[in-house]
């Protein structure tokens, strides 16, 4: 759930559009993986340990399920990563036009406004597309861990073992059957407290790096800057909001293991994280994260830089006025 970098802005919205939804697609293909191990990392308690890094993470999820288990509800993602751009572009122009003073450059700190607002907005689709990713990608960790647990307890026949994952659809009609729209948002503030922040920090950083590469008062920074800083401010912001996002991931989990805490709330989470793992665990999965994110951003500039949203929009038939 990258945002659109600053450098999209002077596009038109049907462009943004295009742009923001290809970079979503190939960029969430390219890094799910990673995003796979985040949350299984993230999700791991004290004494229900199985995995020791990332490497491990992913070694041991192809082993178990092939190479197509590291893409467990990517499905989801790429699904709904288009219009998830599309609420956050189109709201980023309106907070825009709204905080702009006749045509006038906007500030940075009204920048923070405009994205704070669209990151707002996003929620809406963010958040039942993490809610049901989060419980896909976390199947694995939990399917090896019943395996394990009926092992030590001698229950070694695999025909007992063999445990299918839900698919997206049948959790959404598990959740809205029990608990109605509102089982899709959960985790929905904490997922505001780790995306509204994140922007906060993302919009100027990026523009403060991206500027010391201009080379002259008006003129834009080269490509390479802009990469660049992209992936530097992108990576600090997430690696800065990661304990949030550990919260988020753990409360939205809903399937946990026999030892495993469960949680009431934001609080609750923190509340019983410290208390029984430490503050070390709220920077569970943050190198995952920074390793999702920096290339998440270079994509997005790729595919701004080659234009390939105007090209599209270029050989479609023109309608005459």
């Amino acid at each position: 759930c990258f945002p659109i970098l600053s450098i999209s802005l002077s596009l038109s919205l049907p462009a943004k559009l295009i742009n923001g939804g290809i970079a979503g697609l190939i960029g969430v293909t390219c890094v799910f993986p990673i995003d796979l191990a985040k949350t299984r990392l993230q999700n791991q308690q004290n004494g229900s340990r199985l995995y020791n890094s990332m490497s491990d993470c992913l070694i041991k999820t192809v082993r178990s399920d092939g190479y197509f288990g590291m893409y467990r509800g990517a499905a989801v993602n790429l699904t709904l990563v288009t219009p998830e751009k599309a609420i956050k572009l189109a709201a980023n122009d309106f907070f825009r036009q709204q905080l702009s003073k006749d045509g006038q450059k906007l500030t940075l700190l009204r920048e923070m406004l405009a994205g704070c607002g669209a990151g707002t907005c996003q929620v809406i689709v963010t958040t039942p597309m993490e809610m049901l990713k989060i419980q896909l990608q976390d199947a694995g960790r939990i399917e090896a861990q019943r395996k394990a647990t009926a092992l030590a307890q001698g229950r070694a026949a695999s025909g007992h073992l063999e445990l299918k994952s839900p698919t997206a659809f049948q959790l959404t009609e598990d959740l809205l059957k029990r608990k109605g729209i509102t089982g899709l948002y959960k985790g929905l503030g904490a997922t505001l407290l780790r995306d509204v922040p994140f922007s906060m920090i993302y919009f100027p950083l990026f523009a403060n790096l991206n500027n010391l590469g201009r080379s002259g008062a008006e003129g834009p920074a080269p490509f390479y800057v802009s990469f660049t800083s992209g992936c530097v401010a992108g990576s600090t912001a997430a690696v800065a909001v990661n304990p949030v996002d550990v919260i988020k991931t753990r409360l939205q989990s809903l399937t946990r293991g026999g030892q495993e805490d469960t949680y009431t709330g934001v609080t609750d989470c923190i509340r019983k994280i410290l208390r029984h793992e430490g503050p070390s665990a709220f920077l569970k999965g943050a190198y995952c994260r920074a390793l999702v994110i920096a290339p998440l951003f270079g994509i997005a500039q790729v595919v701004y830089f080659l234009g390939v949203g105007e090209l599209i929009l270029s050989l479609l038939p023109r309608r005459d006025p």
